[in-house]
């Protein structure tokens, strides 16, 4: 047991920091090749800080673990809402921009619909995938066509940022590349760990995928999410963890089933899915506010939050265990 530990907990912190170098080699190397800033935010910074979990439910399907690729997707997707919310709030009280209401939220909860809907006959096919894929990319495009058309504040952000290190071609293009390798070394030791970690306790791959594996590929959403609310950039918080959350549903879940079709345990939909649309819906009711106060997420509903992860996780535990 001592082994598949240590390859899981070495695993997750390689994977974690990994990712940042991947996203500094990868924006150094963009902007030397004068990519738009905008550009380099919405793909390369968005695609970065979600890179662990495509590569992690990349290699499970690929190595024969649907399980802990679906689990990592929806697993992330619900540690964002109540894990990450619920936490950066008690730090700090989220303000609810109406934007994000109008434009970022309805758009999470009908592909939210879209994945309860793929999966009600208990089967992800190369379709299916398809679907999501397409669905990922039309997004991706309107969200570029959105950003050129008013201020990109995540892109000035990043230019400012690389402007300030300016770090040399060769060693942005050597860091992209270390970050890469780094992430599918670290993927496969994790995977390897969790699989192992699984089989001896008795445990399924979906909820090891759901639990452990889910909180560490969400390690660089938390972080962000925390030092975008400590500087007051509110709209910057909510917006990754809804990013994040779009992505782990079209384009993680998407991957990972073009890669290995596979039967859908039942339970996935009924408690996994319904837990994510539910926390996602909770975002509507708390971000419209109440008494004629500006939406937002305060320390009280940030405590609430926490404690249905905390419910969610110790309910899957327990029924795994028993």
């Amino acid at each position: 047991m001592l082994l598949p530990v240590l390859s899981l907990v070495v695993g997750l912190a390689i994977l974690a920091w990994s990712a940042d170098r991947f996203v500094d080699g990868a924006s150094g190397t963009a902007r030397h090749f004068h990519v738009p800033p905008l550009l380099i935010g919405l793909l390369i910074i968005g695609f970065g800080t979600s890179a662990p979990e495509m590569v992690v439910s990349a290699m499970s399907a690929l190595q024969g673990n649907p399980g802990i690729a679906l689990g990592n997707a929806y697993g992330s997707n619900i540690a964002n809402i109540a894990l990450i919310l619920g936490f950066t709030a008690l730090l700090r009280p989220i303000a609810v921009q109406s934007r994000i209401l109008k434009t970022e939220l309805p758009l999470l909860l009908i592909v939210t619909l879209l994945a309860a809907f793929q999966l009600l006959d208990g089967y992800l096919g190369r379709l299916d995938a398809i679907i999501l894929l397409a669905v990922f990319l039309a997004l991706v495009l309107w969200s570029l066509r959105e950003g050129l058309r008013r201020s990109d504040r995540i892109g000035e952000q990043v230019q400012d940022k690389i402007e300030r290190k300016e770090p040399s071609l060769r060693k942005s293009v050597l860091w992209l590349i270390a970050g890469l390798l780094l992430l599918v070394a670290s993927s496969r030791l994790l995977v390897w760990g969790a699989t192992g970690i699984a089989t001896r306790v008795g445990m399924s791959d979906l909820v090891i995928g759901l639990t452990v594996v889910a909180v560490g590929t969400s390690l660089p959403e938390m972080a962000s999410t925390i030092a975008a609310a400590r500087r007051n950039e509110h709209e910057l918080a909510l917006g990754n963890v809804i990013g994040s959350n779009l992505f782990n549903t079209l384009a993680v879940v998407g991957i990972a089933g073009s890669i290995s079709p596979h039967a859908i345990d039942p339970s996935v939909l009924t408690r996994d899915v319904f837990v994510m649309g539910m926390l996602t819906a909770s975002l509507f009711v708390i971000g419209y506010g109440f008494r004629g106060r500006p939406g937002r997420i305060s320390r009280v509903e940030g405590a609430v939050l926490l404690a249905v992860w905390v419910f969610y996780t110790f309910m899957l535990l327990r029924n795994a265990a028993a």
